[in-house]
């Protein structure tokens, strides 16, 4: 069902269950301050009072004519179903991180950047074959050497292919060598051209130093894939379904929103402990 044949539903109902008290009988009229009125209710959130059978040759015109007279009353109504919906959403976010923090901020298999011991964290899961993390990857290298009080998580979630979970084996593996420089293999993989793979993480290992051979072994050791298992649950508790997709306080951030827009929502966590702050 598309947007406009809901909100138009919603819109058609709130108007019978409105009119159902004044129409006694087919042949009342009901003037247009009359519908206005309901249907400006309707749009604030108002209840329709009681309901009566009323013929749809009856009331289908009246709703043709206002809907004609102010063409923007669906936009109206669109727009306040969706704040409606994006607040039912958030709060089910909420809640749902209120009960996984745990699993999102101490897993031994977290790959952390930034400060440690930061004030604001920034969760991120991702793909090494998303275009979209692609993309994002200068926003997060930006914030990373701007921001000093910013700690920031990787969390390995491959759901593009076979060669996106080969590479995030590595990648764990790599992650867990505390001499080598995670972010420059971070790097080098996503600015790599062409499929990320296996092969193309071993190669990437290998120029930090480390035998691609043993990688090899320990990427296929049970503690790797634990650490994909736990993730996946993760993500299927917060219904997490794409990448990039930021945890960020109270707040599930799906998407390569911009840096700008990230950097907002830190500057609110610090200013009053929520990624939206009452004005």
């Amino acid at each position: 069902m598309s947007r406009s044949t809901l909100v138009l539903g919603l819109l058609c109902g709130a108007l019978a269950g409105a009119l159902g008290t004044t129409l006694y009988h087919q042949s009342q009229p009901t003037d247009e301050a009359r519908i206005r009125a309901i249907v400006s209710e309707a749009i604030a959130g108002g209840t329709a009072t009681a309901t009566a059978a009323l013929d749809p040759s009856v009331i289908n015109p009246m709703i043709e004519a206002y809907l004609m007279s102010d063409p923007r009353v669906l936009q109206r109504l669109s727009s306040a179903l969706d704040t409606e919906l994006r607040t039912e959403q958030r709060e089910t976010s909420r809640v749902a991180l209120a009960s996984a923090q745990e699993q999102i901020y101490a897993d031994p298999a977290n790959i952390v950047l930034g400060n440690p011991e930061g004030d604001v964290t920034l969760v991120e899961l991702f793909d090494y074959n998303c275009s979209f993390c692609r993309n994002a990857l200068p926003d997060l290298a930006e914030l990373l050497e701007s921001d000093p009080g910013l700690k920031v998580v990787l969390k390995e979630f491959p759901i593009l292919s076979r060669e996106s979970v080969e590479a995030a084996r590595v990648a764990l593996v790599v992650a867990g060598k505390d001499d080598i420089d995670y972010w420059a293999f971070h790097e080098a993989l996503f600015t790599s051209r062409g499929q990320v793979s296996g092969q193309t993480a071993l190669a990437a290992a290998q120029q930090l130093g480390l035998s691609p051979v043993s990688v090899e072994l320990d990427m296929q050791s049970q503690p790797v894939t634990d650490a994909l298992t736990r993730t996946v649950a993760l993500a299927r508790q917060l219904n997490i379904t794409g990448t990039p997709t930021y945890i960020l306080g109270d707040e599930i951030i799906p998407g390569a929103v911009g840096i700008e827009t990230l950097r907002e929502k830190i500057a609110n966590i610090r200013a009053c402990g929520s990624t939206q702050c009452s004005s």
